[in-house]
């Protein structure tokens, strides 16, 4: 049995990297990392991943990202595209942004309007600790 994956029942989060579906083996981009962000989450999912999470300097292709983002972080739509340079075919970014009424929330409004500008639709959002929520963008299939 394995121990992974298991959370951090302190700050709400049990299994918080499993319902994102992220899973053993996978390569895990994070972008955006301040000393604002929820670490029981980011310890959550590098055991899920049983491995360490990638930085921006990776340089190879990655299964999904997670982009901590938060109201004054700049431009949505930049951050966006930028998050997709190592996204495989088929990965998902995990847009990882303050939940509304706390410092820095960003306007789901602002979500909804910048996704599909990057070429991405949402799809899930999900409450993933006390202060953050993450919404799951992916590139629309296209026809083969």
């Amino acid at each position: 049995m394995s121990s992974t994956g298991g959370g951090d029942t302190q700050t709400g989060t049990p299994g918080a990297a499993e319902r994102l579906g992220l899973g053993a083996g996978m390569v895990i981009q994070e972008l955006g990392w301040d000393q604002d962000v929820d670490d029981a989450l980011r310890i959550d999912v590098e055991n899920t991943i049983d491995a360490d999470m990638v930085d921006g300097d990776y340089g190879n292709v990655v299964d999904a990202v997670l982009l901590w983002w938060r109201q004054d972080d700049g431009d949505l739509v930049d951050g966006l595209v930028d998050a997709l340079t190592d996204l495989v075919g088929g990965g998902a970014i995990w847009l990882l942004t303050p939940k509304v009424g706390r410092p820095h929330a960003v306007d789901p409004a602002d979500i909804a309007e910048a996704a599909p500008i990057a070429g991405l639709s949402q799809t899930t959002t999900a409450t993933v600790s006390k202060d953050w929520s993450a919404t799951k963008l992916i590139a629309p299939k296209t026809p083969a």
